[in-house]
C-alpha cells in the first residue's frame, strides 16, 4: 500500500474534512505547492483557490476544495489547510452560485 499522509481543512466554524491522503496540491501567492508523504515541514500563504486531495491511485481519485485563503501547514506526515472559508466543490450548488455572479455584476454595473 502507498504511503499516505493525514489532511484536514479546517475553518473557524469547524473541521471540514479529515482523511488520509496521497497527496496534497494547494495554490499559493507563488504558484501551486504539492505535498507528498516525508515532505519536510512548512507553513505558507493560501491564496484563494482550489485545494486538491488525491485519495487514491488514478484521476478519479481526487477530492476537490475552493478556499477564499488562509495557511498551509506541513509537519511530519499530516498536512493541515487552515482557511478563512472553504467548501467541497461537490456541495457546491451551481444554479445558487451563477444567481450570486449576476447579483454581483448588477451591483458592481451601478458603482
Amino acid at each position: 500500500m502507498a504511503k499516505t499522509l493525514l489532511a484536514e481543512i479546517v475553518t473557524p466554524e469547524r473541521i471540514l474534512y479529515t482523511n488520509e491522503v496521497l497527496m496534497v496540491v494547494a495554490t499559493t501567492p507563488a504558484g501551486e505547492v504539492g505535498v507528498l508523504p516525508m515532505h519536510m515541514p512548512m507553513v505558507t500563504e493560501l491564496a484563494p483557490g482550489e485545494v486538491r486531495l488525491q485519495t487514491g491511485e488514478g484521476a478519479a481519485n481526487w477530492e476537490f476544495f475552493s478556499v477564499s485563503g488562509g495557511y498551509l501547514q506541513v509537519h511530519e506526515d499530516k498536512v493541515i489547510v487552515l482557511a478563512d472559508a472553504a467548501v467541497a466543490v461537490s456541495q457546491i450548488d451551481k444554479a445558487r452560485a451563477l444567481e450570486s455572479i449576476e447579483l454581483i455584476k448588477e451591483r458592481l454595473a451601478e458603482l
